[in-house]
């Protein structure tokens, strides 16, 4: 059975936890490797929405095994709600179907505060955080400043690490930011409370997780956020703290990188994205309201506006090649229905530089502008068709053609929120 990769190919809420959803269907496991809480996929079920942070897509299907890997930040008050969550709406969630690395970095509650004091302190340089702490945890990863799961499973050992932790902490919020500390006594014996709830969930997702695929199991990786907010490959510093791709698989989940058989993209029939950062075929004025409206296009973590655009060629270009897709899922194609005309973003220009690949050797793409094509629209309703060949002419031309341009196969297509609204082709 293979182990197959998926991930955002655009700027994040590209539909993944629908077809994530879909795919778990025909998994063993699904291992999420990386980012926080601050990622929201959204399944809907029948008259059912859930919205996942950090348990894995798969946790909606009965049978699979679903992991958060080490490479994940991990708030632990989230994770506990969103499993008082799933179980108050009859989801089972145990440790037999939820398994939790004991590498995984723990988010503090001075990790959120300090996230929310330097976005204020960056002025028009802020980069549209979440606020919820991940990027400091992760800045502590790197540190080696950090505190993992596994130390809250030991008090002893978690009091001589968070002492030290919290002190300079306490230091840089007092004394620069000008706020009130955190005591120690009430940090520790919240987090080791905490460890005490997360026990049951722990172990080493790493090895088990190659178990599976050694015993012939199908391994599905989930990624969080786009892979243009990688923190490598993506609009840095507008970026998220995490490889968010093929890349982050090994590191995030423990599992060797070669033994990954197939990498699919996901991206949407047009563009979004969510907080600060260059945007290049950003729409602006009625047209984006349009969009925003007819796509429902508010973050689900964050309930912020997405910035919408066209679908920009030259990124997903990018995108797919550097994690080696096999192709790629296009999702909301029915959000277009009803657009005399649908331009698509072909090549970057600056002045007289044109592109048609993705500029990523410029230090920013302030003054990028993006050329377009247009394309025929459609006004039939696409939600029931399940069939390529019955989906209007124009839309098939507009795949077709998005397909070629794109240079990777479009795989599967999404018409609608629901996780039975698909049009297979190829998974």
């Amino acid at each position: 059975m293979p182990c197959t990769s998926v991930f955002g190919a655009q700027w994040g809420d590209e539909g993944k936890g629908k077809i994530i959803d879909r795919l778990s269907a025909n998994a063993d496991v699904v291992v999420r490797y990386q980012g926080g809480a601050n990622a929201g996929h959204t399944v809907v079920v029948g008259a059912e929405e859930y919205i996942l942070h950090l348990i894995p897509s798969g946790i909606l299907h009965p049978g699979k095994v679903n992991v958060i890997g080490q490479g994940v930040a991990l708030d632990p008050v989230q994770f506990l709600d969103e499993v008082d969550g799933l179980r108050a709406r009859g989801v089972a969630v145990d440790p037999s179907n939820l398994r939790l690395s004991a590498n995984a970095h723990v988010i503090f509650e001075y990790h959120m505060r300090l996230d929310q004091l330097a976005e204020r302190w960056r002025g028009e340089g802020r980069i549209g955080t979440t606020g919820r702490g991940i990027g400091p945890a992760y800045a502590d990863k790197t540190a080696r400043t950090g505190l993992r799961v596994c130390d809250l499973l030991e008090p002893e050992h978690c009091k001589t690490r968070l002492r030290a932790a919290l002190a300079e902490k306490n230091a840089l919020i007092e004394r620069v930011h000008g706020c009130e500390p955190f005591d120690f006594d009430t940090q520790f014996d919240r987090y080791v409370s905490l460890g005490d709830r997360l026990r049951s969930f722990v172990c080493d997702t790493g090895a088990e997780v190659r178990a599976a695929a050694d015993g012939g199991k199908h391994v599905l990786f989930e990624g969080a956020q786009g892979f243009m907010l990688d923190i490598d490959g993506g609009t840095y510093p507008y970026v998220t703290s995490s490889n968010t791709g093929v890349a982050g698989i090994a590191a995030g989940a423990g599992f060797p990188p070669g033994r990954i058989d197939r990498s699919i993209g996901i991206a949407k029939a047009y563009c979004t994205r969510v907080g600060e950062g260059p945007f290049p075929s950003e729409l602006h004025g009625a047209e984006a309201e349009r969009l925003r409206a007819a796509g429902n296009e508010f973050g689900a973590t964050t309930g912020r506006p997405r910035r919408c655009g066209l679908f920009d060629v030259p990124a997903m270009r990018y995108s797919l090649e550097l994690n080696g897709a096999d192709g790629w899922i296009m999702t909301n194609l029915d959000v277009l229905t009803g657009f005399d005309e649908i331009r698509v973003g072909t090549r970057y220009r600056r002045g007289d530089e044109r592109w048609h690949d993705y500029p990523a050797h410029l230090p920013t793409l302030a003054g990028i502008t993006v050329e377009a094509e247009g394309r025929p629209g459609w006004t039939e309703d696409i939600t029931g068709v399940r069939m390529f060949a019955d989906l209007p002419r124009t839309a098939r031309e507009y795949v077709q053609w998005v397909e070629e341009q794109v240079g990777s196969p479009v795989l599967m297509i999404s018409v609608g929120p629901d996780r039975d609204q698909v049009i297979d082709r190829e998974v």
